[in-house]
Parts: structure tokens; sequence; C-alpha cells
């Protein structure tokens, strides 16, 4: 009975957090979100895969009521890459993310200094990560990944949109 429960949890599971997903973001008032662009000695990138939404991102996730954005930044990088910073951040930009919602902001920070005393194992949020040289992004990056990418390290003009 317990491995059947199991079962149906998992295939439900992913569906749930879409929903519950959809509905924070359309449910609340103002959003704020933070990101970091992870960027180790060698100038590769942490990239992390959703079970809940497509494609490549830079970690984050949202900022939660009481919460600054440095303290958002610090767990969100814990949890999605079990990535702790060394050294303070660097703001690149706050963003306005028009395709979420009209009422939604990102913060970009930029991380050089951590340690990832292990790499982290999916799970349920996270289904696969990893660091990747600027030239050659996977396959699925999203397109404001790309942008940002292209701002920090390619010289790009900085867009105020996400």
């Amino acid at each position: 009975m317990g491995t059947r429960l199991q079962r149906m949890r998992r295939a439900f599971e992913p569906l749930i957090r879409r929903l519950m997903h959809f509905y924070w973001r359309f449910s609340r008032g103002a959003t704020l979100g933070v990101r970091a662009m992870v960027i180790d000695g060698a100038g590769r990138i942490f990239l992390v895969k959703h079970s809940y939404v497509a494609g490549w991102h830079l970690p984050g996730g949202g900022v939660e009521t009481g919460e600054t954005f440095l303290a958002a930044i610090t767990r969100e990088l814990a949890e999605e890459g079990n990535i702790v910073m060394t050294g303070p951040p660097v703001l690149h930009g706050i963003f306005f993310n028009k395709r979420v919602s009209r009422r939604d902001h990102v913060a970009l920070y930029i991380v050089r200094e951590f340690r990832q005393d292990s790499l982290p194992r999916p799970n349920y949020e996270i289904i696969e990560h990893g660091f990747f040289p600027p030239g050659t992004l996977p396959d699925g990056v999203t397109r404001a990944t790309r942008a940002r990418v292209a701002e920090v390290l390619g010289g790009a003009a900085v867009s105020e949109l996400w």
C-alpha cells in the first residue's frame, strides 16, 4: 500500500507543483525574485533545470515576506546548488519580468566567491544542474539567462527587462 501511494505521489507531485507555482504567481501583489550568476574559477556558469518550468535557468527564486534579497539568494543557492557564498555578491541589476506578471521584478547578483562542498542531488524541484562554459551553454537555456550572460560576460547593454 505504501508503495502505491508513493507512486501516486510521485506521479502527481509535478502537476501539483506547477499549479502551486501558477497560483503563487497570480495570487500575490507585487512579487520579488532573486537570481544569481555563479561563476567559477574557470569562468563557467552554474545553471539549474526545474521540475515545474522548462529550460535551464540561473539559480534563484522568490523573496519571502520579511526576507532581504541577500538572505533570499543565500537560501536559494544553498537549496538549489549546495553553494555557500564566501564573499559578497555584486548586484548586477533589477529587472522587470513582464513575462510572469505585470508586478514581478528580479534582482540579479553576480557570485564569484563561493564554495560547493558537494554536488547537490537532483530532487523534486531541481532535476539537473551544472557549470557550463558561457560559449557552450546547454540546449534549452532561457532567453533571459542568455541575455544576462551576454550583459555580464559579453559586454551587451543592460536591459531593464528580464
